[in-house]
């Protein structure tokens, strides 16, 4: 990927050496080195210098970002992909239920990672797979992808930071009480499962969920689940914590009878552009097995928080 980055120094960073001004717009550590090592990569006013460089009000500084290489285990596949909006920053996916995040050994050639791998072979276009929130195999909706490695490192500490807001959807049998709360309840692995996560006060690290029950149906409630953590299995181990597993979820809960995958859908994504700095909010409609039920009223842009 090719990205070039233009940015006019102001009376606030005058003095500031170019690695300065860069680390305080959130490039990482591993960004400037990279930078070092092609010449022409840094350019103040028009004229390549180091990142040791100092600049002064007025100056431009441009950044070059400049990416040749694709993820090797990756393989292009033509796959279902859609696409909710790509700029050259970053793009977001609705992913479907069933298709993994990440190639593995037994998923190699399935993945959304295989998907975009196709898409951007198409265009001519190098293309390193950088998600920043990933999904479960089963777990539909929605996902950001960095497309180069600025706004990638940007987005991960974002993520680190829990400043990227993330609202799921989410079906259980029954009618969970109280109708809202959180759930703070520390994660680890499960022993002696390589797959299966537990709540573990003594060990676990940090895990918290907020939830509130949208609508009841026919014996089942569809929730509201704001993750203010993002451990692996979260929502799906806390909800069965609770005493209200999801629907459908074959390792905590084969409740198959209505579904057969875990009712979880990624409904809705706000988080500031890393590069623009503009507020960014993106939700995706729930999927036909998970509308299925005859929900009335929800849509993801209401969600309460």
């Amino acid at each position: 990927m090719n990205r070039i980055l233009t940015y006019e120094i102001t009376a606030a960073d005058d003095g500031l050496r170019v690695e300065q001004y860069l680390r305080r717009l959130g490039f990482s550590r591993q960004n400037l080195v990279e930078l070092k090592k092609k010449a022409g990569s840094v350019l103040v006013n028009g004229a390549w210098h180091y990142l040791n460089h100092p600049m002064a009000t007025g100056d431009e500084l441009t950044i070059h970002i400049h990416e040749t290489a694709s993820s090797q285990k990756i393989p292009p596949v033509p796959l279902p992909l859609d696409i909710v909006y790509e700029d050259e920053d970053l793009l977001v996916v609705n992913k479907p239920a069933g298709m993994p995040t990440h190639p593995s050994r037994d998923n190699y050639y399935n993945s959304l990672a295989n998907a975009l791998a196709w898409y951007y072979a198409r265009q001519g276009k190098a293309f390193v797979f950088r998600c920043t929130n990933r999904l479960d195999r089963d777990t539909s909706g929605l996902t950001v992808v960095a497309k180069h490695m600025v706004s990638s490192s940007i987005l991960s500490r974002m993520a680190t930071r829990h400043e990227i807001e993330r609202i799921y959807l989410g079906i259980v049998r029954g009618r969970p009480l109280p109708e809202s709360g959180t759930i703070n309840a520390p994660l680890s692995r499960k022993p002696g499962s390589v797959i299966e996560r537990a709540v573990d006060f003594a060990h676990g690290e940090r895990a918290m969920t907020h939830y509130r029950v949208l609508e009841e149906k026919d014996g089942h409630s569809l929730l509201s689940l704001r993750l203010e953590t993002g451990r692996t299995h979260q929502i799906r181990i806390h909800m069965k914590h609770l005493g209200y597993p999801l629907v459908g979820d074959y390792l905590y809960n084969p409740d198959m009878e209505y579904m057969k995958r875990q009712a979880l859908h990624s409904a809705r994504l706000c988080f500031v552009h890393p590069i623009s700095g503009r507020r960014m909010e993106f939700s995706a409609p729930l999927p036909a097995d998970m509308e299925a039920f005859g929900w009335e009223t929800v849509t993801p842009l209401s969600i309460p928080g």
